[in-house]
């Protein structure tokens, strides 16, 4: 029981931090100040106000007895009530007396007064309206072939009191809310900056303004993501320089070798080193370009139909068909986006005759297609071929001039900007590369 009402509490609840503390903080106040109203409303303002409305109940019942008694005048007693009562009193002659008036259940004045009333006269002895005037109440009472009329001043039934404890209850209660608003906005905004310098640093952005602000545990917490963005930053530049190293003082060897091959006279062993050295220089340019694959290129907004479209006509091929009808635009590095697309359309061009491109705009992401009708790859491979330097020898086959970088570098490049990339198997009887970005 306690456990699936833990669950509903959760699902209802807000998730966001602020609002969280907004409700620690501001329900109790909400919930006292709730409380203090129906104390204040119970005990306080209904019991006044039936207490006045009982003494004026008196006061007219007193004027009818008087009025009745003919030992007394009947304009001097009327005169009387008027000048020292606060009664507005006129006598009405009537013999079609209508006491059926609008009975207004939710006004506790209605209520009191109608209750008041018919304990004293009967419930077809009395006719009143709290509405027709201001400041006036209309209160009639049978009386023989007529009725008197009575304008009583509303504050005769009820306290002015009321009105005053709701705003002196109603406005602390909203300026101390109000205070605490901007003390949570103040708490929470270095947890949202913190936030959105880890969600920048993932995408492979640079946060060199992200300076740790509020209180000790947060600052805290923003001092070990700055440290630990510092040790990934000098492993990411450590892994790079290592590669690019080895890379550049490996092309000193490869053109000497070349030099040499020019003077080699047995052009078949001449040729076979040829295709030897250029092997190794494809893989070298791999090597820069994996090295490479986490560019400091600054984020910006482009249009991602016009980038595809350029790098489709790029390849002149009939064989590479689009399906991209509107202007879709991205906030993203281009540079690297495009990368990715080479990648994979260079992919399916070595193993497939024919290429189908096309992209889709939904609410909350952009998914680029490219299918082929090569031979595909298999299922059980399919999340290894992401690996870095890893190579099948099944069904797309296996290239000398590849060591298997391309899908790591396009993957890297598409999960830096939010995304994910899937391989699945294609309309075309070959595969299908499914990029989805955020939107």
């Amino acid at each position: 029981m306690f456990y699936g009402l833990s669950r509903y509490l959760k699902k209802i609840l807000p998730k966001q931090l602020f609002y969280r503390s907004l409700i620690i903080v501001a329900a109790p106040i909400i919930i006292m100040q709730i409380t203090i109203s129906i104390v204040f409303f119970d005990s306080l303002w209904i019991k006044t106000n039936k207490g006045m409305t009982r003494a004026l109940v008196n006061e007219i019942s007193t004027f009818v007895e008087a009025y009745n008694n003919d030992n007394y005048d009947k304009v001097e007693i009327t005169n009387l009530f008027s000048i020292y009562q606060d009664l507005n009193i006129e006598f009405i002659q009537d013999e079609k007396f209508n006491y059926d008036f609008n009975e207004r259940w939710f006004s506790p004045i209605d209520r009191t007064l109608r209750r008041e009333l018919k304990s004293r006269f009967g419930s077809e002895e009395f006719w009143f309206n709290t509405t027709s005037y201001k400041e006036l109440i209309d209160l009639r009472i049978k009386y023989k072939s007529g009725y008197f009329k009575f304008l009583v001043p509303r504050d005769r039934v009820t306290s002015s009191s009321a009105r005053i404890f709701a705003l002196w209850i109603t406005l602390p209660a909203a300026l101390v809310i109000f205070i605490a608003i901007l003390f949570l906005k103040n708490q929470t905004r270095p947890i949202v900056k913190l936030a959105r310098a880890s969600e920048k640093f993932g995408r492979g952005e640079d946060v060199e303004d992200f300076v740790p602000s509020g209180a000790l545990e947060i600052r805290q917490a923003g001092y070990e993501f700055d440290k630990m963005r510092k040790r990934i930053i000098r492993h990411l530049n450590q892994r790079s320089e290592m590669l690019s190293g080895i890379s550049h003082d490996l092309r000193t060897p490869l053109t000497r070798m070349k030099l040499q091959l020019a003077f080699i006279k047995d052009q078949k062993i001449s040729k076979k080193l040829s295709d030897d050295i250029i092997e190794m220089e494809k893989m070298l340019n791999e090597y820069l370009q994996f090295a490479s694959s986490r560019s400091l290129e600054k984020t910006e907004k482009f249009d991602l139909s016009e980038l595809l479209l350029t790098t489709i006509k790029k390849y002149e091929k009939k064989e590479i068909t689009s399906d991209i009808s509107e202007k879709i635009f991205f906030n993203g590095r281009k540079n690297l986006i495009q990368r990715c697309l080479n990648n994979l359309i260079d992919n399916s061009i070595k193993y497939s005759n024919n290429i189908a491109v096309s992209v889709i705009k939904s609410s909350n992401n952009i998914k680029i297609t490219i299918d082929d009708d090569g031979p595909g790859i298999p299922e059980n491979e399919r999340e290894n071929v992401f690996k870095p330097f890893y190579k099948i020898n099944k069904s797309r086959g296996d290239s000398k001039s590849s060591v298997g970088l391309g899908l790591s570098i396009a993957s890297d490049i598409i999960r830096s900007h939010g995304g994910n990339i899937q391989l699945e198997n294609s309309p075309n009887n070959g595969l299908r590369a499914s990029i989805f970005l955020p939107f």
